[in-house]
């Protein structure tokens, strides 16, 4: 079965999706912790919106990705897009978990006017 979504905007890099903050934990010192920008928080609720048929489908069985990212220049690298599509289609219950991906087809593509991402997933 084949499942497809197109998501509008850019996917933020991941190397600039966590930013480290300080926390007090339960023995009053404080600690380094790692916190999502705004970027990352901004895309995932722009996902949740846009997913449509693939949200709640908790696929748990193994399926391989087709993912097609337009980026609005040549600077961004396919690779940095990966781990946060998969985590997002994880946060809106598409998959279950990403170590059932057993492929992933990916492509880079630029498209100034109009930033995307086009999933296919096939179980």
């Amino acid at each position: 079965m084949e499942h497809k979504a197109t998501i509008q905007g850019k996917v933020p890099s991941k190397s600039n999706c966590y930013k480290i903050i300080s926390k007090r934990g339960a023995d009053g010192k404080i600690h380094g912790s790692l916190a999502k920008s705004e970027s990352l928080m901004k895309y995932e609720e722009m996902f949740l919106w846009q997913v449509g048929q693939l949200r709640g489908l908790m696929i748990s069985t193994p399926f391989k990705i087709s993912i097609d990212v337009y980026y609005p220049s040549k600077r961004s690298d396919l690779d940095n897009s990966f781990k946060i599509i998969l985590d997002c289609l994880q946060k809106v219950r598409a998959i279950t978990n990403d170590n059932n991906v057993y492929a992933i087809s990916a492509n880079k593509f630029i498209d100034k006017d109009k930033p995307r991402v086009e999933i296919i997933i096939t179980e």
